[in-house]
């Protein structure tokens, strides 16, 4: 498949890593702060709060089994950082999946969802913390091809789970030559619905944060 050229220094693989972490810092902390407000619709909830945690579970899911073994076969050293960040996941995957729990009710009577969106959104960001330091070094070292296979893999599998909102994120978070090497991947009949996700997740985000 050809991709669209990256003219900036750093190598694709840590630009759509970037991309993807900030995307949750996003997600997760929009979430929490909308779950605040009864004002927010219900379904604008559900939405975003199912998409984080389809997405997130895939995300770290994907690190531990495919891309964890990649970085280790080219450095055994990070065997151990990479194994206290494979922990972090499992109470990050505890924290999702009483998000997903939780009920979403129109109007007041959220206080249980809030406080389980900002647990997330809390180890969303001290886990990350901790990841890139680690991984971004490794992902410079990382050949072209290995990340190449990596990343198709992860986007085929990706649940399609909010996907328009996916989008929305990534044009919040990246450029839009940043954004357009992430979208050049997406297989090619779905590439034409680009411009309908944009919309419907303008859509969304003015439900959520309303005159933001």
């Amino acid at each position: 498949m050809p991709l669209v050229q990256n003219s900036t220094t750093e190598p694709v693989a840590v630009i759509e890593t970037r991309l993807a972490h900030d995307t949750h810092r996003a997600a997760s902390a929009l979430l929490a702060d909308a779950a605040e407000r009864p004002s927010v619709p219900g379904a604008a909830l559900t939405e975003l709060r199912d998409f984080l945690v389809a997405n997130l579970h895939h995300h770290h899911e994907s690190e531990d089994r495919e891309l964890w073994p990649l970085v280790i076969a080219a450095s055994s050293e990070r065997a151990g950082g990479l194994a206290a960040l494979s922990t972090e996941h499992e109470e990050l995957d505890a924290a999702l999946d009483a998000l997903g729990s939780m009920p979403v009710e129109d109007g007041a009577g959220r206080d249980a969802l809030a406080k389980a969106a900002s647990a997330v959104r809390d180890i969303v960001d001290r886990h990350l913390a901790h990841e890139e330091p680690l991984l971004f070094p490794a992902l410079r070292e990382m050949s072209p091809e290995t990340w190449d296979a990596f990343s198709e893999q992860v986007i085929a599998t990706t649940p399609p789970v909010g996907a328009h909102l996916m989008v929305g994120f990534l044009d919040q978070v990246g450029t839009a030559e940043e954004v357009e090497i992430l979208l050049s991947r997406l297989p090619g009949p779905l590439q034409q619905f680009v411009p309908q996700m944009r919309l419907q997740a303008k859509e969304t985000f003015a439900a959520l944060a309303p005159g933001k």
